[in-house]
């Protein structure tokens, strides 16, 4: 069977509703089977279901994650306004802007986004003290990921 005739079988197969397709003739016999339908319809419900499944469960057998979403709601999160990378620090080899335990002020410099070569000063939208530098040097950051907390 010549490759153009087998190419077209092959997306004819592809473009329609037939999973899969064989054809004998004398050069030899095609078999050409469509794949990857059925595998992510049956995955997809056993992923979905499970996480259900266990959550209500182990919320309520036990309170203990309770404290800590309500430790995390009390302090203030200040989170990344832009997809970039996050910096400490204005240069390599400088000081970091703040540490865990200084005390900030609202509007001062907390860290840098750099987003397309262009470096985002960040500043802290509340008064307080830092309590979690969240994210490392150097590591990029997603639009509204917490970068640092403050009490």
């Amino acid at each position: 069977m010549d490759l153009r005739k087998l190419k077209t079988l092959i997306d004819l197969v592809s473009e329609s509703n037939v999973s899969e397709l064989e054809i004998t003739e004398a050069e030899g016999k095609v078999r050409i089977v469509k794949g990857g339908t059925a595998a992510p319809q049956q995955y997809a419900p056993v992923v979905t279901h499970a996480p259900m499944a266990v959550a209500p469960a182990a919320a309520a057998s036990s309170p203990a994650p309770a404290a800590p979403v309500a430790a995390i709601s009390t302090d203030h999160v200040i989170k990344s306004p832009m997809v970039g990378t996050f910096y400490r620090s204005a240069s390599p080899g400088a000081k970091a802007f703040v540490e865990v335990g200084d005390a900030v002020k609202e509007g001062q410099t907390v860290c840098i986004v750099e987003a397309m070569k262009i470096l985002n000063e960040i500043e802290a939208d509340k008064s307080g003290t830092v309590t979690q530098i969240l994210c490392q040097n150097g590591q990029a950051v997603e639009y509204g990921q917490p970068l640092f907390t403050i009490e």
